[in-house]
C-alpha cells in the first residue's frame, strides 16, 4: 500500500495527492509517468508525475475527476492508501540526457494547458535547478482553473498566464500568447514543449512551426495500460507508428499526426462515460441499503 502523506485542492475537481513511494521517487525524472489503482478493484492509471523528492520518498500526482476511476482516486483522503503504485515508466524528458554545457546555452519556451501544467513543473524546475533558463506559459478557461502558478513563478525565468475570458493575464489562447512573446515582444527560444489538451498540442505545434521552433508534446492522455501490451497509445509520429507508454510519452510535436491522436482518444469516451454511470448506480444503490439499515 502507498499512504496518501498529502491532498489539496487546487480547483474545481482537479486535487493534487503527495504519496509515499520511496523506490519511485528515487529513480523518478522528468517526463515520467506512474500507473495507479486506488484499490484492488481499480482499474489502472497513468498519470504524469508532477513532482518527486528523493529525500523525503514521495511523488506528487495531480488528477481531473472526469471518469469513474479519476472520480475513485480522488475520493480518496489524506491517510488513505493507493493499492498500487508503480513506476517510473516511460522515457525520461531529452533534455535529462543532454549536456549541461549545451544545454545552459538553450533557452526553453513551456507552454501549460490546464491539467498539463502539473507535469511541466517537474521539467522547469529540473532546469532551474541546472541553471538553463525557462519561460513558462499557463493557459485555462478562466483564473479559477489556473493550477501551479505560484509554483512555477519560483523555478521560471519568466511566468506568463493566458486566459480565455481574460480574467487574468493575456485574453486569449496560449498559441496567441506565444505569437505575441515572439513577433511582437522579440523573445527568442530554441526549444518549446507543450504539455496540455491535445487539440492546444496540435496549435501550438502548427503555431511554433512557423518560427521553425523546435517543439515536443506529451501525449500521455492517450494511454490505456501504460505498458504497450493493449495498443490503445498507437500514434503515427515522422509516419511512423509508435506506442505512447513506452517510446514516450514526449515526442516531436510537428511530426505527431494529432488528427489521428485525436480519433483514438475519443474512442474511449464513450465506455468512460458507461463507466461512470455504473459507479453512480452503485454508489447510488450503496446509499440507499444504508439508508433501509437505518
Amino acid at each position: 500500500m502507498y499512504p496518501i502523506l498529502e491532498k489539496r485542492n487546487l480547483a474545481e475537481g482537479i486535487w493534487l495527492m503527495k504519496i509515499l513511494a520511496p523506490r519511485v521517487a528515487h529513480a523518478a525524472r522528468p517526463g515520467q509517468f506512474v500507473i495507479v489503482r486506488a484499490d484492488e478493484h481499480g482499474e489502472r492509471i497513468p498519470l504524469t508525475i508532477s513532482d518527486y523528492d528523493a529525500a523525503e520518498g514521495s511523488v506528487t500526482i495531480v488528477t481531473q475527476a472526469i471518469g469513474a476511476s479519476t472520480h475513485k482516486i480522488c475520493s480518496l483522503e489524506q491517510g488513505d492508501a493507493m493499492a498500487d503504485f508503480a513506476g517510473p515508466l516511460g522515457r525520461p524528458s531529452e533534455f535529462v540526457n543532454t549536456p549541461l554545457e549545451e544545454l545552459r546555452q538553450r533557452r526553453y519556451l513551456f507552454v501549460a494547458g490546464g491539467v498539463g501544467t502539473a507535469p511541466i513543473y517537474p521539467q522547469v524546475k529540473w532546469l532551474h535547478e541546472h541553471g538553463v533558463r525557462a519561460d513558462v506559459i499557463i493557459g485555462a478557461k478562466n483564473s479559477r482553473m489556473l493550477i501551479y502558478t505560484d509554483a512555477m513563478r519560483s523555478v521560471a525565468e519568466h511566468l506568463y498566464i493566458a486566459t480565455d475570458d481574460g480574467s487574468e493575464g493575456f485574453h486569449g489562447m496560449v498559441t496567441g500568447l506565444v505569437e505575441e512573446l515572439i513577433e511582437r515582444r522579440g523573445e527568442h527560444y530554441d526549444e518549446c514543449v507543450a504539455i496540455g489538451p491535445m487539440v492546444m498540442m496540435k496549435f501550438v505545434a502548427l503555431t511554433t512551426r512557423k518560427y521553425n521552433l523546435k517543439t515536443t508534446v506529451s501525449l500521455n492522455a492517450l494511454m490505456v495500460d501504460g505498458t504497450g501490451m493493449c495498443g490503445a497509445c498507437r500514434v503515427t509520429v515522422g509516419g511512423k507508428t509508435r506506442f505512447t507508454c513506452v517510446d514516450g510519452p514526449e515526442f516531436d510535436g510537428h511530426e505527431v499526426d494529432f488528427d489521428e491522436a485525436m480519433r483514438r482518444q475519443g474512442m474511449y469516451r464513450t465506455q468512460e462515460q458507461r463507466a461512470a454511470a455504473i459507479e453512480a448506480e452503485r454508489e447510488a444503490g450503496h446509499i440507499c441499503r444504508i439508508g433501509l439499515d437505518k
